[in-house]
């Protein structure tokens, strides 16, 4: 269990600099996009719409990274178990059985996890085999592969989940 907890927390410290990072992209090229849109529609400057031609690629590229943001995102918050619930478990069974119901919870997550990575990983398979590209000739799918990444992120955040609970509850039962 000590492995899993250092591998969570690696993990953890690794999408935070990576979110930190894909923000810092995406707010550097929006703010250059729209400086020069201003630079070209307010003062004119050609070299501005110049550059804004070379620099086309920038819009999807932001879109991507708002994709991939917030996957890790989500996988991030699924680690400090601050995720949005939705749970009638909660109200119904007393609160001396809260560990039970947070590890029903964290395997039907688990189950929808799973049935999403698998889901996504077909898609980005269709994806392949069907073709396109993004932008700068990336393919569709190199930039779509933080989908079946992200939810095997949060899978991985929910297993944990499990494990630890389900340690828990054999503790308390054998005690």
């Amino acid at each position: 269990m000590k492995i899993l907890e250092w591998i969570d927390r690696a993990l953890a410290r690794f999408e935070g600099w990576l979110i930190i990072t894909l923000l810092w992209l995406m707010v550097t090229f929006t703010f250059v996009q729209v400086c020069l849109r201003g630079l070209y529609t307010h003062a004119h400057l050609q070299w501005a719409n110049a550059l804004m031609g070379y620099l086309d690629w920038s819009d999807p590229f932001v879109r991507l990274l708002l994709l991939w943001l917030a996957f890790l995102g989500a996988s991030l918050i699924t680690g400090e178990n601050k995720h949005i619930k939705i749970d009638l478990f909660s109200t119904l069974l007393p609160p001396e059985l809260e560990r039970v119901r947070d590890l029903l919870l964290s395997v039907a997550c688990m189950v929808i996890s799973a049935f999403m990575v698998k889901a996504c990983i077909d898609y980005i398979r269709m994806e392949m085999e069907f073709g396109g590209s993004m932008f700068l000739t990336l393919p569709d799918w190199a930039g779509q592969i933080i989908l079946p990444a992200g939810f095997t992120l949060i899978l991985f955040r929910f297993s944990i989940r499990a494990i630890d609970q389900g340690i828990k509850i054999l503790r308390e039962v054998t005690k």
